[in-house]
């Protein structure tokens, strides 16, 4: 099966979804309506088509993810990778890098990456 295809405004409700999952359908209508300026059925819309795609699941008015928010940011800058810099790392890292800053924190958060990937480990 493939990863479901989560849109950009279908992603703004997930972000409220995972940061309060397990939640109503009811809770989320609100702050949907809060946070996005939804009306409840479009919010109720959604939770339909993620729910059929896959995404999370409704059970008796409860909402929880299955996609979870690490493996939808994985999805997609792994499609990014391929799609636009021919499913090269480092093409995509200079790339970046070129247009941003890059402080030195950031730098020495990167590298402790590098170095726990090399030694084999996973965080």
């Amino acid at each position: 099966m493939d990863f479901p295809k989560i849109h950009e405004s279908e992603y703004r409700f997930c972000l409220i979804m995972w940061e309060h999952e397990p939640i109503t359908a009811v809770q989320l209508v609100k702050l949907c309506h809060e946070q996005l300026g939804w009306k409840r059925t479009t919010t109720y819309t959604v939770i339909k088509r993620l729910a059929e795609r896959g995404v999370l699941k409704n059970e008796n008015g409860t909402v929880t993810s299955i996609v979870s928010k690490d493996q939808a940011q994985a999805y997609e800058i792994n499609e990014l990778v391929e799609n636009k810099f021919e499913g090269s790392l480092p093409a995509f890292i200079a790339a970046f890098t070129k247009r941003q800053n890059v402080s030195e924190d950031d730098l020495d958060e990167i590298q402790q990456m590098i170095d726990r990937i090399r030694r084999g480990e996973s965080h």
